[in-house]
């Protein structure tokens, strides 16, 4: 598997970083989600540098324009609630773009040694036939990666896609480790920013909180 660290080059995008993480400016979730779409904007080009195209000939009103168009069928994938905003983007961006959503959520499963152990539950898909596209799947946070592979291996189920491209605007060495054993190794991992660590609750620090409730308000 392919990881690419966007946050390496310098690029606007660091600035959109800056302030969802920031506890002075996260407080709006207006801000905090147009921040994380505005991200997905900046990650969508990137995936689209790597992607197919063919020359087409437009007609304009003076003559024929030659100009190389995306010839790949995109579909954009998307975990439930949090990804919402991080899908806009990229959505913004690939406008033509099929689109699936699938849930996503943490509980505790058996124990080991007297702990509860993380298990990651999806029950709810919605999407189109994946046979043969580019499957571009979308979480903002990416802490121990099951999520993703879950939310992947559901989407199977609607068929096998040509090519798979993961992307979060924030993951963890660990996360990256446990999607390289359980994602194709042809897939390509798109990180905004790659933290160090997770806490003993699973979440990444110093990361930025959890995105859902800054997006849309506290869950019970």
């Amino acid at each position: 598997m392919k990881v690419i660290n966007l946050s390496e080059h310098n690029s606007l995008l660091n600035q959109y970083l800056k302030e969802i993480r920031s506890v002075s400016i996260q407080g709006d979730p207006l801000r905090f989600r147009r921040n994380i779409e505005r991200i997905g904007e900046v990650m969508a080009m990137e995936v689209s540098r790597v992607l197919h195209y063919a020359a087409e000939d437009v007609q304009t009103p003076l003559g024929i324009a030659q100009i190389d168009t995306l010839q790949d069928s995109i579909v954009l994938g998307t975990i439930l609630r949090a990804g919402l905003p991080l899908h806009q983007g990229f959505l913004n961006m690939f406008d033509h773009a099929e689109n699936a959503f699938i849930s996503a959520f943490r509980r505790a499963g058996r124990t080991v040694n007297g702990q509860p152990q993380l298990e990651i539950v999806s029950e709810y898909i919605a999407a189109p036939s994946l046979h043969e596209k580019t499957l571009i799947l979308v979480d903002p946070m990416l802490a121990t990666g099951m999520s993703m592979e879950v939310a992947y291996k559901a989407l199977l189920s609607h068929g096998t896609p040509k090519s798979l491209h993961a992307c979060c605007t924030i993951g963890t060495p660990q996360a990256i480790e446990y999607l390289e054993s359980t994602l194709p190794s042809d897939a390509t991992l798109w990180c905004a920013a790659i933290d160090p660590v997770l806490n003993d609750k699973k979440y990444i620090v110093p990361g930025l909180g959890d995105a859902g409730d800054l997006c849309f308000g506290e869950k019970l």
